[in-house]
């Protein structure tokens, strides 16, 4: 695509458009597209960290936003969001599922970019069987052939739901399988409850580290395994859990409130810790600007 087709300021109706034309009448473009894409050499960029936009949410379903239940359900506006982070100097690439992925790589915003892939997304949110995470979405092989630098994998652990075990060896594969590869896998782990009947997160320091033990030891080999983690209290001894790159989440942070910026930078002072994986905290801040939510982010790193 040209340098104008490029610009995140351009007519984004047409733009996408034409990605649902092509999907129509030439299908196979997205493979053409996907093999002819510029790969960078490096997983971490001229900031010597990693910084990547996250948008897998919407394949579990999960497409709140603060109060408004549907702010991820626009995939016209969604993909206007993300060509706008992609574009910001700093910012290294891009996770999500095979559609989301797909549509970028036609738009050409993943040009020169790392690109994870999201895996396991059959937990769906709110379901009674969200703990049986099974993987519905990219497998190790699909990531290799798509030109693609690893793939990201979900872990929630619930004590009391036998249906963590399976998940827990299907991301135990999913490490065998990326490493084999020589690709990066990116486990992001929970210790998971539920309560009146869903599943919340036990984002208490005490648990997040317990998480950490168990999803570094996944899989016959760890040499190409990063952690994904939340932000909590006491991220100092939640980052001397393991030897393993880290990046952080951003998850329901709100880039409005001045905390957020302040936890995160203090993060970031760890040593494990090698960046960032934000999603809807840059892509839906409160006041609408994306590019300075996402600038103010990587100025951190």
């Amino acid at each position: 695509m040209s340098s104008e087709n490029l610009d995140p300021g351009s007519d984004h109706q047409a733009r996408f458009d034409a990605i649902v034309r092509t999907r129509v009448s030439a299908p196979q473009r997205i493979s053409e597209v996907a093999a002819a894409r510029r790969r960078r050499s490096s997983l971490v960029g001229e900031t010597g960290r990693l910084m990547l936009i996250a948008a897998d949410h919407p394949a579990r379903g999960a497409l709140r936003v603060g109060d408004d239940p549907l702010a991820m359900a626009d995939r016209a506006d969604l993909l206007r969001r993300l060509r706008i982070a992609l574009a910001r100097p700093g910012v290294d690439g891009f996770l999500g599922t095979p559609d989301m992925v797909e549509d970028l790589l036609l738009d050409g915003a993943l040009e020169d970019k790392v690109v994870l892939g999201s895996m396991n997304r059959g937990g769906l949110a709110g379901t009674s069987f969200e703990i049986d995470d099974r993987f519905t979405a990219y497998d190790a092989s699909a990531i290799a052939e798509a030109g693609l630098d690893g793939g990201k994998v979900l872990c929630r652990i619930d004590p009391d739901d036998p249906a963590t075990v399976r998940t827990l060896e299907a991301c135990a594969r999913a490490v065998d399988e990326l490493a084999a590869r020589g690709l990066m896998a990116l486990v992001e782990p929970f210790i998971s409850h539920r309560f009146d009947g869903r599943v919340r997160n036990d984002l208490s320091t005490e648990a997040v580290i317990r998480s950490v033990t168990v999803a570094a030891a996944l899989g016959r080999t760890s040499a190409y395994t990063w952690l994904k983690l939340p932000v909590v209290d006491d991220m100092e001894r939640v980052a001397a859990a393991t030897s393993l790159p880290v990046l952080l989440l951003g998850g329901e942070a709100s880039v409005g409130e001045p905390e957020t910026f302040g936890r995160w930078k203090r993060a970031l002072a760890q040593p494990t810790v090698q960046g960032m994986v934000v999603g809807r905290a840059l892509l839906y801040p409160p006041d609408g600007d994306v590019a300075s939510a996402v600038d103010r982010t990587v100025e951190l790193l």
